[in-house]
């Protein structure tokens, strides 16, 4: 049994990682900027920590004994580079010096974004140079490059797009697609991999157990490939709608996302839709192989995308939320 710490906790990907440790009968800290938040989410036996990645008493606390450090949270939108830096480089720098004492394997959960898209028909391995082609996407890798140079033993797992249970980002996609129609940046042939959310808990929970895991850089996700009008389609099978897709062209496109970005400048809030974003919407692929993932710890995504979503919009029907 392992004393596992987890930032990010309850969190979408964070929440599902304390389920399978707890179930995998580790033992389970978490670090809690909300402590209400964390008890709705009726996860028993965890031991939580109030704070959050700017306080370097709880991250202390939390990681004090762990045999594991899951660095799971992250900013995912942010207002400009400045604020990205500041929790997904920093915040990780922090999480690291709390783990240092320790000596602690230290899995940093970072995202396809930092590795950079793909050629279509050829998936990522993990051993390519990295090429970031948006802020978020350059903020992990810095983040990453924190962790290669850390004395810690590191695992890095850079999973793609997820979906799932208790995702909000995703949702809005179901949403829009049990209305019948979507909107798909491009032509909808751009290739997409993708990972079903308690599917990549199982892939980072057997990642900071696994002794061979350690100073390698690991692509969770299904080796499915999937068309990014396909996805829209299956959304729409789950949800019971024959989707009509309705394609953005790149001018078009980044128009929109001029005007929503800079709204969302002017009401001092983060989105996705920025014109820095854009340049992962519009990108040919954003593919990776699970292959050396599944060759060191034995894991395998247990659902395709038509399965994923097929549980994700039951889900979704329970919860009251679609």
């Amino acid at each position: 049994m392992a004393i596992a710490f987890i930032t990010g906790g309850t969190g979408f990907v964070g929440s599902h990682l304390i389920e399978t440790l707890l179930r995998q009968g580790h033992q389970v800290r978490a670090l809690v900027r909300s402590p209400a938040k964390a008890e709705r989410l009726g996860l028993k036996g965890v031991e939580w920590v109030p704070g959050d990645l700017d306080s370097p008493d709880a991250l202390s606390r939390g990681a004090s004994g762990a045999d594991v450090v899951y660095h799971v949270a992250g900013l995912t939108a942010a207002r400009d580079m400045a604020q990205y830096l500041a929790v997904n480089r920093d915040g990780t720098a922090r999480v690291l010096e709390a783990a240092r004492p320790g000596g602690a394997r230290f899995v940093l959960v970072s995202s396809l974004a930092a590795g950079g898209p793909s050629t279509p028909g050829r998936p990522l391995l993990g051993n390519e140079p990295p090429r970031p082609v948006s802020n978020y996407g350059r903020s992990k890798l810095a983040a990453e490059t924190l962790v290669r140079d850390s004395q810690l033993p590191w695992v890095i797992m850079r999973p793609p797009a997820v979906y799932g249970p208790r995702d909000t980002e995703m949702l809005r996609l179901f949403k829009t697609a049990a209305l019948g129609f979507a909107p798909v940046f491009g032509t909808g042939d751009q290739q997409l991999s993708m990972v079903y959310g308690p599917d990549l808990a199982e892939a980072i929970a057997a990642a900071g157990l696994s002794p061979q895991a350690a100073g390698q850089i690991l692509y969770p996700a299904h080796p499915e490939i999937i068309s990014s009008a396909d996805t829209v389609r299956r959304i729409g099978e789950a949800c019971g709608k024959r989707v009509r897709i309705i394609p953005i062209p790149r001018l078009i496109g980044r128009l929109i996302l001029q005007v929503t970005g800079a709204a969302a400048k002017l009401a001092g809030r983060a989105t996705l839709l920025t014109p820095d974003k854009g340049t992962e919407f519009f990108q040919d692929a954003w593919i990776c192989s699970p292959a050396n993932l599944q060759k060191i710890t034995g894991w395998k995504a247990a659902h395709d995308f038509r399965s994923g979503t097929q549980a994700t919009a039951a889900w979704y029907r329970n919860a009251g939320w679609l």
